[in-house]
């Protein structure tokens, strides 16, 4: 078993543990073991980093074997400058959310962990699979657990929630099957994904598996119009269950646009990248409208998810390394800001039970420690500088003028509408006299509750002080995957 084979299926294997011994009169061992699982998972991947060759576009930690040999599928590992913070984020905040539902969910504790735990290995899967038939059967794979966890913790419409959520996602994966299918024969029976980036297609053909991709990614991500499944999900879904979706699974998405549609078909990227943009920005404007003007926090949030998504495919499709960079970078930050707001509309509901602004109204009196946290994350969600939420955005916009200079500052504008929802938000629910009588009663976060709100707050200063780390990772897999895209349409 290599590093990332490790790293996949220890998350799983102590999920399936969780499973098997857990009751809820043993809520604490379970507690204690999911946590323990969580955090050894954490720690395999960090090597990972350590590890990693910055000098090369090669794939890295790469294992292969035969799986379903009739059908030349491999099991087929390996990661690049463009997958591998992803791993170790999707570990990082599945550690984190076993910390958030740690005192609040009471019922069948041992599913709910052993689901986020078997959650984040599907997802570490999806990032590091280079057969196409393993990233689909990991692609898929992920939608069981999470329908589980908004169907059975959620909120009180959590089955219309869930199913939603099901079935927008797996109907635009099954276009995607067919891609496959259809690489897999014209490659003469390989489902490797490094060797489809060779493939010579014709504009037409590129045209059509650049359609069949989007229809997966796109409602993943998720893309204006197809983004109306995700706000409703989030205002049902637990805590735990909101954090990891924006987190990580939207990024599920957007990676896909990076390992698929752009290097598959880079001359349909090139034929309908005015759509992408027009599409991204529409989503940053429009849905950044919308945002403003929400009385679900949590939906609030939701379309902010939205929002900031666009400037990810906007970076990804203007063809240049500033582009592609602050796309990736833009999806590590908002790993991180929106896990670290939703976890903070947690921490409120969890007290009040209510998820709307008017419930709400000088928290910071009954909790400064709490809302100290939350002014960080707020600025972070807003691009503040020195936070993780302004290094991507400024590296798009940079990108953006540098192809055009007016979608750039389109882009650039539409900033002004993260900060007045986000801002407007802090101030009705955070700042003033007290507003309501519950709010006398508060009593500031916990032990449990300050650590994690301080991983989380240390992660976005340390990425927004020092973004090296993470563009260094990332640089030489960008420059060969623009080469490519290059290369083909000079062809």
């Amino acid at each position: 078993m290599g590093l990332l084979s490790l790293v996949v299926w220890l998350p799983i294997a102590f999920g399936l543990v969780l499973l098997a011994i857990g009751r809820d009169d043993q809520a604490t061992s379970v507690r204690w073991v999911a946590l323990i699982g969580s955090v050894v998972s954490f720690l395999a991947t960090l090597p990972l980093y350590f590890r990693f060759q910055m000098d090369t576009a090669d794939m890295q930690f790469v294992e292969k074997t035969p799986w379903l040999e009739r059908f030349n599928v491999n099991y087929h590992l390996g990661v690049d400058g463009i997958s591998v913070w992803f791993v170790i984020l999707t570990a990082f905040i599945t550690m984190v959310v076993v910390l958030a539902s740690w005192e609040v969910i009471t019922r069948k504790v041992n599913q709910y962990m052993g689901a986020f735990l078997i959650l984040s290995g599907l997802m570490m899967g999806v990032f590091c699979a280079l057969d196409g038939l393993l990233f689909y059967v990991f692609f898929e794979a992920t939608l069981i657990p999470m329908y589980l966890i908004i169907g059975i913790w959620g909120g009180p419409n959590k089955i219309y929630a869930s199913f939603k959520f099901f079935l927008y996602t797996l109907l635009g994966s099954l276009l995607t099957l067919i891609a496959l299918i259809f690489l897999y024969t014209k490659s003469g029976g390989s489902f490797d994904i490094q060797a489809w980036h060779q493939l010579p297609l014709d504009l037409s053909t590129q045209t059509l598996l650049f359609f069949a991709f989007f229809a997966a990614f796109a409602v993943k991500v998720p893309m204006w119009p197809v983004h109306t499944w995700l706000p409703d999900v989030h205002v049902e879904a637990p805590t735990g269950g909101s954090a990891v979706l924006a987190a990580i699974m939207l990024k599920l998405g957007a990676y896909g646009f990076l390992r698929f549609s752009l290097p598959i078909a880079p001359d349909a990227s090139h034929e309908w990248a005015w759509l992408m943009i027009a599409l991204s920005l529409t989503a940053v404007v429009y849905v950044g409208l919308v945002a403003m003007v929400q009385q679900d926090m949590k939906k609030l949030v939701a379309y902010s998810s939205v929002a900031h998504m666009g400037f990810v495919t906007l970076g990804f499709f203007i063809f240049n390394d500033l582009g592609i960079a602050g796309g990736l970078v833009q999806m590590i930050a908002h790993g991180f800001v929106s896990a670290a707001m939703f976890l903070c509309i947690g921490v409120l509901y969890d007290r009040v039970h209510s998820r709307d602004i008017s419930a709400y109204g000088g928290v910071i009196n009954t909790m400064p420690k709490f809302a100290a946290f939350a002014l960080l994350f707020a600025m972070a969600n807003c691009g503040l500088p020195a936070t993780a939420g302004f290094v991507g955005e400024w590296m798009v916009i940079l990108g953006a003028v540098k192809f055009n200079f007016w979608i750039g500052a389109a882009a650039a504008s539409a900033l002004i509408f993260g900060a007045a929802y986000t801002l407007w938000m802090f101030k009705r629910v955070y700042l003033g006299p007290i507003a309501n009588d519950h709010v006398k009663h508060l009593s500031d976060i916990n032990a449990r509750e300050f650590l994690m709100l301080s991983l989380l707050a240390v992660a976005v200063l340390a990425m927004g002080i020092n973004p090296k780390p993470f563009t260094d990772v990332m640089d030489s897999s960008v420059a060969e995957l623009l080469r490519h895209i290059a290369v083909s349409k000079l062809n």
